[in-house]
């Protein structure tokens, strides 16, 4: 009998919908429950492409007598961390500071005040080394709440109050840190900007290309700022970075040679193995990150994954209501785990549904598999071609497909693309992992502004129209009395309330979409998300928290600097401002990205790592940026979109255009225009256009 989850919209929520466990969605109701029986609440939080999230849903909360358990003892909510970011944030931090490390699935136990006290992320079944199994973790909670209840509460309470204190760095004041007093940041100057390139290019892999070492994730707003930092000041080094970096990605493992399309990470430090989920926001950064490297060099390899990219977008993520789905799942089900009648091997018991989904199973080969699909010429060319050995690179012998070099001349060149068909039909035919189709507002904001630039940089007005449909999705379904909703499900709104990144996001989404097609609209609608974003989320010290004031009260009001997988909501809001003034002249909302670039200052001087989109929109603020107008002149509008300058923007329609009817391009900086330009040769020295046309 399906519990509380099954009216929800999220498919990671409804995944547990039939579980055994009484689940609740995070709720007023939940607590109020857990108050009148007297119990702690068990909170578990995930999201529907996390590897470990299903592994510890098919070892527990499919497990009847866990599930018992969790009845007799707890009010158990489950969250979506994708639906309600604001939930994860505040409970991550607790996570992180008890336990000295955080991700998914996240495991906290609180009081019915909502007051956490023991955390977690995944628990095994059975007992680790240095590991409790989750029955013994329970059993330990509920037994000290019956002995020691008043003490647990105590400490709920002492906890949610450091959180409450904590304005700046709130998981190192939960550790017992002290809080350092807020002061004015300096400026964002070159200097500035210079030492957080440096900072990254001491970090630099320059073999395999990224930062650090395992695992390794895509560093897109990192990269973002690199390629503008070079535009702008034509430092090599750190064009080098990102020339490198993409094309190490684009040649390894975590980019799929056959469908193309970018997975979440590489679980080593060279980009051979990933772990296989695919996200949205990840590809919609990617396809725009190597969309500005083939701008900046007309890298053959680049231009390949751009085009690639986008169609991954459009045919493995496009939902039937023209948005873009979240995700597609790190696991699928292997061929041995299914009966004859389609059943799963192993019947409905946790055990059978632990063993009938495993990660990758749709993307590794070996070379057996390979002659299955090719016969045995060929098979030894792709073997050789995509690094396929009887070692293997993954598990059990297979190996993930990379690419270390292109085939030589045309006939190597025909050869791989019939090769490459070949087994990409063949993988058709495998179970395919599942899709989280959700859509996200931020995410497919994101979306938005790379299918629209790219398919005006490419000439691809069918990437333009896509994001046309995805706004009007956002537009007709996301914005409930003039605000924003988080999410939408086969054209069903949610009920949580858009958060800052989603703000920020789809008004940059939506300013790219105006400059492409010059509709209006656009803009008028961007200019409305960023008022309520300057009004309902502005901090008084400078800034914005993540949540309007309006939202839900949580044990602090969530506010982050650092990027994660995405930008940080401070981080996007700053950018839209910016590229917003540049359209429309405002220079209450230049101010306002000014005011928010300044808190970015200290975390640029001591690790950009973690505020790579700040970096970037820094780099625009301080080049300018460019805003052109160009009036009856579609040759050289095309020819300015290809231009290298950092944060511009390139209109022939709206505000820029007033009293303009001269033809010619108009380049303008800080609201000051020079003459206009009426050749190619100009224009590309104006805006630092590379691209030969």
């Amino acid at each position: 009998m399906p519990n509380k989850l099954a009216e929800q919209t999220s498919p990671y929520l409804l995944q547990h919908a039939d579980n055994p466990v009484d689940w609740w969605p995070w709720c007023p109701e939940a607590f109020a429950e857990a108050k009148r029986r007297g119990v702690p609440v068990l909170l578990s939080v995930g999201y529907a492409a996390c590897h470990w999230c299903h592994v510890m849903a098919h070892e527990s909360f499919e497990d009847v007598d866990t599930a018992a358990y969790m009845n007799d003892n707890f009010v158990n909510i489950k969250v979506d961390r994708e639906e309600r970011p604001d939930v994860d944030a505040v409970y991550m931090d607790v996570t992180v500071a008890l336990t000295g490390h955080g991700g998914w699935p996240m495991t906290v136990f609180l009081t019915p005040a909502a007051e956490p006290f023991f955390a977690g992320t995944y628990f095994p079944p059975k007992p680790r080394p240095g590991m409790g199994s989750f029955r013994q973790v329970m059993a330990a909670v509920a037994d000290a709440w019956r002995v020691r209840r008043a003490e647990l509460e105590e400490s709920g309470a002492d906890i949610a109050r450091r959180i409450a204190e904590a304005a700046a760095g709130p998981a190192a004041v939960l550790a017992g840190g002290a809080d350092v007093p807020g002061a004015s940041a300096p400026e964002v100057t070159a200097e500035l900007l210079d030492t957080a390139v440096a900072g990254l290019s001491a970090r630099f892999d320059a073999r395999h290309g990224g930062f650090g070492g395992a695992p390794k994730f895509p560093p897109s707003m990192v990269a973002e700022m690199l390629l503008r930092h070079a535009a702008r000041t034509g430092d090599q080094r750190s064009l080098e970075m990102v020339s490198v970096t993409c094309e190490r990605m684009a040649r390894g493992g975590i980019y799929d040679q056959l469908a193309g399309g970018f997975a979440r990470y590489s679980v080593d430090a060279t980009w051979t193995v990933p772990h296989f989920e695919k996200m949205l926001y990840d590809n919609a950064q990617l396809l725009r990150v190597y969309l500005h490297l083939w701008r900046a060099t007309e890298s053959a390899l680049a231009h390949r994954v751009v085009t690639e990219t986008a169609t991954f977008l459009l045919t493995e993520l496009r939902t039937a209501q023209g948005g873009f789905a979240s995700a597609l799942d790190a696991d699928a089900v292997p061929a041995d785990a299914v009966t004859a009648d389609g059943r799963p091997a192993g019947g409905a018991s946790g055990a059978g549904h632990a063993a009938r989904a495993q990660e990758g199973a749709s993307y590794a080969w070996t070379p057996a598999g390979l002659r299955e699909a090719l016969g045995t010429a060929d098979a030894e060319f792709a073997a050789e071609i995509f690094g396929v050995t009887a070692d293997g690179t993954f598990e059990h012998g297979s190996s993930v497909l990379r690419l270390p070099a292109d085939p030589v001349g045309p006939a190597g060149q025909e050869r791989f693309a019939r090769v490459r068909a070949a087994l990409a039909a063949a993988r058709a035919t495998r179970p395919q992992p599942a899709r989280d189709d959700k859509v996200v507002a931020a995410w497919n904001g994101l979306a938005i502004a790379a299918l629209a630039e790219a398919g005006a940089l490419l000439a691809r007005p069918e990437w333009v129209q896509a994001a046309v449909r995805a706004a009007e999705l956002l537009r007709d379904v996301h914005l409930v009395d003039g605000r924003l909703r988080r999410t939408s499900r086969d054209g069903r709104v949610g009920t949580n309330a858009g958060v800052l990144e989603d703000y920020g996001d789809v008004a940059e989404g939506l300013l790219t979409l105006h400059q492409v097609t010059g509709d209006p609209q656009w803009l008028e609608q961007a200019g409305r998300l960023l008022e309520i974003v300057r009004t309902r989320f502005a901090a008084p010290d400078g800034g914005f928290f993540d949540t309007a004031d309006d939202a839900e009260v949580l044990l602090r009001r969530p506010r982050d600097d650092s990027d994660s997988a995405t930008p940080s909501g401070q981080a996007a809001a700053a950018g839209a401002l910016l590229t917003h003034a540049a359209l429309t002249g405002s220079a209450e909302h230049r101010e306002a990205a000014e005011r928010t670039l300044a808190r970015f200052v200290p975390l640029l001087s001591r690790d950009a790592r973690f505020a790579g989109w700040a970096g970037a929109v820094a780099e625009a603020l301080l080049a300018g940026p460019a805003e052109v107008a160009v009036v009856d002149s579609p040759a050289l509008e095309h020819l300015a979109r290809l231009g290298t300058a950092p944060g511009a923007v390139v209109v022939s329609s709206g505000p820029l255009l007033t009293g303009r009817t001269v033809p010619g391009v108009y380049v303008c900086r800080d609201f000051v225009c020079g003459l206009p330009v009426h050749t190619a040769d100009e224009v590309r020295r104006e805006l630092g256009v590379k691209v030969a046309t």
